[in-house]
């Protein structure tokens, strides 16, 4: 641990703002996932609802700095593909 009364505050922020990056990240990954199984058993309107609920937690980590920019316009343009796959 840091001697500096300044650094001590900085290693319990870090590791505050690691468990929420982690926390939401996790139900990013979920919500991701929630959409693969709705294109797999082809049900569409479920889908688009999960489709949309995706991308909005997508912006969101780019908006928070958990994702990369390019990271998200990767994520979102796979699950578009796989939305037009479907026949939506």
């Amino acid at each position: 641990m840091a001697n500096i009364k300044s650094a001590k505050k900085r290693v319990l922020t870090n590791e505050k703002r690691r468990a929420q990056n982690a926390s939401f990240k996790s139900d990013l990954r979920s919500s991701v996932k929630v959409f693969n199984t709705k294109v797999e058993q082809k049900d569409v309107e479920g889908a688009k609802a999960a489709f949309t609920t995706a991308v909005k937690k997508i912006d969101k980590a780019v908006n928070r700095g958990v994702y990369h920019k390019n990271k998200a316009a990767r994520q979102k343009s796979a699950l578009q593909q796989k939305m037009n796959g479907l026949g939506a």
